[in-house]
């Protein structure tokens, strides 16, 4: 059961209202790196955390309602940004051939869909999409997911930063920033309180994997080269259960000799 109260996490103050920040903002309700992705995805990766890992469940579910606050937040933005624009700043973001084409995807919409207000949609005008949210039911699999996902999205709050002048907006991003630095931690940090987590799932009884190749760095240049050396082809692998190794070698499975089949396939059908 979920309650709302009637305030913001955070102050949203715009002082000088810009349609086409607007625009850009949505990136940050309903894109691929936005909080609409990361409050969907806490929440279902809780849904499916076991009642004896409650303490991982409940961070989770915390942490993915803070993330709806920050959707209240933008789309306070969004709709301060709109609303408090004369149709002569409003046009004025169009004198950018880009930001006139992204606009034309979206801001109609905008006004006609949403009455100069936020929508569930990335910059572009796309709805946004359960495709993003990765909840695979391996709590290790979702904390590397989550550590990207927070990677990705304070990734495009300081590009968002660099868009504004605002004093308002520096503020709200300036939040929203220092958000993703304490996520992008505690994340590591559930990572770190796991005993043996990898390789991902470390259920798998790593005997049955092909121990020629498990732990080998396959090169795939056309022509063969010497081993570069680097961390990651010699030396401990980084769970520390082998030696890298490294082959300029593939295994070789021969054609694929599919030929056959399709012809037969084909000679059925007609």
């Amino acid at each position: 059961m979920f309650y709302h109260e009637n305030g913001l996490q955070y102050e949203v103050e715009v002082e000088d209202p810009n349609p086409q920040f607007a625009k850009m903002l949505q990136q940050a309700i309903g894109g691929a790196e936005g909080e609409m992705r990361v409050a969907l995805q806490y929440m279902f990766q809780s849904f499916a955390v076991p009642s004896e890992m409650s303490e991982y469940k409940t961070l989770l579910m915390e942490t993915a309602m803070e993330e709806m606050g920050h959707i209240e937040m933008l789309a306070t933005a969004v709709a301060k940004n709109l609303e408090g624009a004369s149709p002569e700043a409003r046009e004025s973001a169009r004198e950018d051939a880009v930001i006139d084409e992204m606009m034309r995807s979206g801001q109609p919409r905008q006004a006609l869909s949403a009455g100069l207000h936020a929508m569930p949609v990335d910059s572009n005008g796309v709805p946004f999409t359960g495709n993003y949210v990765v909840a695979s039911g391996n709590l290790a699999a979702d904390m590397y997911a989550n550590v990207m996902a927070e990677s990705t999205g304070r990734t495009l709050a300081t590009r968002l930063y660099e868009f504004t002048d605002d004093p308002g907006m520096e503020d709200m991003l300036e939040y929203l920033i220092a958000r993703d630095t304490m996520h992008q931690n505690q994340w590591h940090s559930v990572i770190d309180s796991f005993d043996e987590h990898l390789p991902v799932p470390a259920s798998f009884p790593q005997e049955k994997e092909n121990q020629d190749y498990n732990y080998t760095f396959m090169s795939t240049m056309r022509e063969e080269r010497a081993d570069p050396e680097q961390p990651w082809t010699t030396g401990p692998s980084h769970d520390g259960k082998s030696e890298y190794s490294y082959t300029s070698e593939q295994p070789d499975g021969g054609p694929p000799n599919v030929e056959k089949v399709i012809d037969e396939m084909y000679n059925e059908v007609n």
